[in-house]
């Protein structure tokens, strides 16, 4: 018997309720896997309906349509020979369950159920899954008529098993599970396990991979063993984007890594390690050994197949070295994964490209230029051979013939902008969204929108006999408010007027999708009009700070050697919806009362850390000690939480948008918080004063 064992994992780009791409998708996997030499296969979490079914997961049709499936690859010729380790939700004694199903060869030989339901952020499980509460117990679970047909079957084990080869013993642990402090890989390795695999539905966030390998990395550098983890990657029809990244390690080491972000369907990663490894690095502990003696065992369930080579084929494939982890950094994931997003939506959605209001300012232009780094990966995957992303190419074009070579060509293709001017806009906003569009080729619009606002206005003064003025001009605080909202909101009409008529303006077909661009600063504190153009299909910015968005244009000036982006960087943040005068230009810091670095320090302090008015007071007053005295500190934290307050209605309407930031204040889902304050919060805000003046008296003292 040979020690060389090779295995495959994998990272596969499924859509939810997509049952026919998910099948083929899963199919080609296990296809790679075999041509790799694998004996074992590992696919992402939920793989075969997609993780996103939501509440999908309730009706009896996802679990029908799963099972037909499975019965598919159950009979595949392409499923023999190799031990295969799918994801699906299976109903077991009416009460319904996130598993993974082991099958060899027309078998089913174990439903392993998720045993700890993620259920934070963006995860909602325990609303549609059960969690498996028997530890080390299995039940017989009684299989539909139409796989008993194919199998054989009248029933399988059902539980927290794990799966005996011929010559070595694989363990689930499934995504959250790795996350949990008692996970189930410390017990299953105690108990022989030497294979750990781990399918999963991660999505991304920022520098959220360091955590992963970590983990995973942990896991096994202790009590040794080889971890296999498989991720989904892309959107799958949700706000998230999962960032794949399929790993392999041996005893902590890790000797395999696919891509974070990738505009493949299937990703396959392969490793062949020498088993013995694991032997030997557990064999040298002593006091592992005495915990092992000791350790409960679990129920095992055999699979008549050796994953290992015999020692003939050892030789042609021999142990893949060690290598380094590839990690980003957050302006390369900015990038990527947003990019990624888009593309997926933008096929999956059969639209006929984006447009995108260009404003000359920093968040339209880092849209702007993610638009155009999908272009960029669009070209190269084209011309790496990716003939799924050719297809999708011509069927977004409409032209059959087309390969697509300069992503400047195709962002002129599917890329539109347009810079909506008023009179308050200034020549530079307008030259610098010109220029932007020239440069990564996006068919672009230069409009004065001056005659729609006065349109509007004129039908209010007609109506009212009054006539509202800018507060430069005399004009109360309400109606300069409105007078800029009226701008902001026709800009959104205009955007969708645009988005469907101007493929028609160039003898094409379809409609496009309207792209936001408000980033999450401006969305916590409420910094945008309600149905302005931060109404839009989606937002690939929500969930990215004004400073990241910075570092990314930064990171993109050398990149894309686009030395004109330093006029972005060097111009004041501003609407441009007020006059402009001798005296007077607006900028969005004043507006606001804070600065956007601020505003990433309160919603990290209210989101990640969890602290209400009094307690973010508590942390600042020391954090900012040594800048602020305790009631300036005060006063700034109870302006952030008033407006933020006034403003949370605005969260309810937006758009989509990218999860990115750890404090994003995404209403949909991710921040469940109400809509409908006392923007006054009496009493936080009566014990905030209390505390600064009690910490002033007693330093004058």
């Amino acid at each position: 018997m040979g020690h060389l064992v090779t295995l495959a994992t994998c990272a596969l780009n499924q859509w939810a309720l997509d049952f026919q791409g998910n099948y083929e998708r899963i199919l080609e996997s296990i296809r790679a896997a075999k041509a790799a030499g694998a004996r074992y296969r590992l696919g992402p979490e939920l793989e075969i309906p997609g993780y996103g079914c939501n509440d999908h997961f309730l009706e009896g049709d996802t679990y029908l349509h799963s099972w037909e499936v499975l019965a598919k690859l159950l009979t595949a010729p392409e499923c023999q020979d190799i031990l295969i380790d799918v994801g699906m939700p299976v109903t077991h004694k009416n009460a319904k369950y996130n598993t993974r199903v082991f099958i060899l060869n027309g078998k089913i030989l174990l439903i392993r159920p998720k045993m700890f339901l993620a259920n934070d952020g963006n995860y909602r499980e325990p609303r549609w899954f059960t969690a498996w509460a028997k530890t080390r117990e299995v039940e017989e679970h009684y299989l539909p008529r139409s796989i008993s047909k194919i199998t054989g079957q009248e029933s399988v084990p059902f539980g927290d098993a794990v799966v005996a080869c011929n010559d070595t013993v694989v363990g689930t642990e499934l995504c959250e599970e790795l996350f949990v402090p008692d996970s189930p890989h410390i017990h299953m390795g105690l108990d022989g396990v030497e294979i750990f695999a781990n399918g999963s539905g991660s999505h991304h966030e920022f520098q959220k991979l360091h955590q992963r390998i970590d983990l995973v990395r942990q896991a096994t550098a202790k009590s040794g063993g080889i971890y296999l983890y498989s991720n989904q990657q892309g959107c799958d029809g949700e706000r998230v984007y999962y960032d794949g990244c399929a790993m392999i390690f041996l005893n902590g080491e890790l000797v395999g890594q696919g891509s974070q972000f990738s505009l493949k369907d299937v990703e396959v990663t392969t490793a062949t390690v020498d088993i013995e490894d694991v032997r030997a690095f557990r064999g040298r502990q002593a006091s592992r050994g005495l915990q092992a003696a000791k350790a409960p065992s679990y129920p095992r369930v055999h699979a008549y197949i050796s994953l290992t080579h015999d020692r003939f084929e050892a030789e042609l494939s021999p142990p893949n070295p060690v290598i380094g982890a590839k990690l980003l950094k957050p302006e390369e994931e900015i990038r990527y994964g947003p990019a990624c997003w888009l593309w997926d939506y933008m096929r999956r959605s059969k639209s006929g490209g984006f447009f995108l209001p260009l404003s000359g300012g920093i968040d339209s232009c880092a849209t702007a230029l993610i638009v155009y780094s999908m272009c960029r990966l669009v070209c190269e995957a084209v011309e790496s051979g990716q003939s799924q992303v050719l297809a999708d190419v011509r069927t977004l074009t409409r032209d059959p013939a087309y390969i697509p070579t300069e992503p400047e060509e195709l962002c002129n293709r599917l890329f539109h902008t347009c810079y909506m001017g008023t009179t308050n806009s200034s020549k530079d906003t307008r030259d610098r969204a010109k220029e932007l569009a020239q440069r990564i080729g996006s068919y672009h619009v230069d409009l004065n929108m001056d005659t729609a606002v006065s349109a509007v206005m004129g039908i209010f003064t007609f109506v009212t006999g009054k006539t509202p003025q800018f507060k430069v001009h005399g004009g109360s605080a309400t109606e300069n408010l409105a007078l800029q909202n009226v701008q902001a909101r026709l800009r959104m009409v205009l955007s969708y007027l645009f988005a469907q008529l101007l493929l028609w303006v160039r003898n094409g077909e379809g409609s496009l999708l309207v792209l936001g661009s408000a980033n999450v600063d401006e969305t916590l504190r409420g910094y945008l009009t309600k149905y302005d153009c931060s109404s839009a299909d989606i937002n690939p910015i929500g969930g990215i700070s004004k400073t990241d968005l910075r570092e990314f244009i930064l990171h993109s000036q050398s990149e894309f050697k686009f030395d004109f982006l330093q006029k972005f960087l060097d111009a004041p943040a501003t609407a441009e919806l007020e006059p402009i005068t001798e005296n007077y230009v607006q900028e969005d810091e004043v507006d606001m009362g804070m600065t956007y670095k601020d505003l990433s320090v309160y919603g990290t302090l209210r989101k990640v850390s969890m602290l209400g008015p009094y307690s973010m007071f508590s942390k600042l007053v020391h954090l900012w000690g040594n800048l602020f005295s305790p009631t300036v500190v005060a006063e700034k934290v109870k302006k952030f939480f008033f407006y933020y307050s006034i403003n949370r209605h605005k969260s309810t309407v937006l758009p989509p948008s990218y999860h990115m930031s750890s404090y994003s204040p995404d209403d949909n889902r991710f921040d469940l918080r109400p809509f409908l304050y006392n923007a006054g919060w009496t009493w936080q805000f009566r014990r905030i004063d209390e505390t600064a003046k009690a910490m002033e008296d007693k330093k004058t003292k």
